[in-house]
């Protein structure tokens, strides 16, 4: 049996090697952000997903985690975080959907502060056991549903989402500082494109970044 160290480390699909050739393809997709990149050098991403899948883990493509939902591909991970410390303040951030936790750990090896909703109660589950694995002790996971954010403990810096609602939630940007507070998600329904929405006091100020394609975001919670 693999000891944890091993198990972090990886072997051959999963290797430090194949993690290298992977940070090398994102860089050619124009991600430059020393901190993100070096993410995916530390993080084992093949923890995230099941074992049968775990020889695609650093593959440029989303993999799926049950439940409908996807583990996104390596790529838009790393331009959403790059998105987040391009933010005027991201000390304090807000995840909408935990889904495997590998977005999750990312961010944690970025800001000071991670808060994480998660409506499927076992997606949680999973993620929860992950980043104790991984030793991150400054995020904090609830079950919820994501559109309603985290109120007891807004404002936050940043939110950022995993799932695209067809329009921006209003609950969550009145959780955002009101000054250079920033909400990154996709929106869209037929039609998705990564949005950068910034808050200045009473005005908002919309950037389409790219077009991409999320799994639409639900309402609700889904227990065991």
């Amino acid at each position: 049996m693999s000891n944890k160290p091993d198990l972090l480390r990886g072997i051959g699909m999963t290797s430090q090697r194949t993690r290298a050739r992977l940070i090398e393809r994102l860089v050619e997709q124009g991600i430059s952000n020393f901190r993100v990149l070096a993410c995916f050098e530390t993080i084992p991403r093949h923890l995230f997903v099941d074992e049968a899948l775990g020889h695609k883990a650093y593959e440029d493509v989303s993999l799926p985690i049950g439940y409908a939902q996807t583990l996104s591909q390596p790529y838009i991970v790393a331009r959403m975080s790059e998105l987040v410390l391009a933010a005027p303040h991201h000390e304090r951030v807000l995840e909408i959907g935990t889904g495997s936790g590998f977005q999750t750990s990312v961010l944690a090896s970025l800001v000071d502060e991670v808060y994480s909703v998660e409506r499927i109660q076992p997606l949680q589950d999973k993620a929860r056991l992950r980043l104790a694995t991984l030793n991150l002790h400054n995020v904090w996971l609830k079950l919820a549903d994501g559109f309603m954010g985290w109120p007891d403990e807004a404002p936050f810096d940043v939110i950022i989402g995993t799932a695209a609602p067809t329009a921006p939630p209003p609950e969550l940007l009145d959780q955002l500082i009101p000054d250079g507070g920033r909400l990154i998600m996709p929106i869209g329904e037929t039609e998705q494109f990564l949005t950068v929405i910034e808050k200045q006091g009473d005005e908002l100020i919309f950037e389409q970044i790219e077009p991409v394609l999320f799994v639409p975001m639900l309402r609700g919670i889904k227990a065991k």
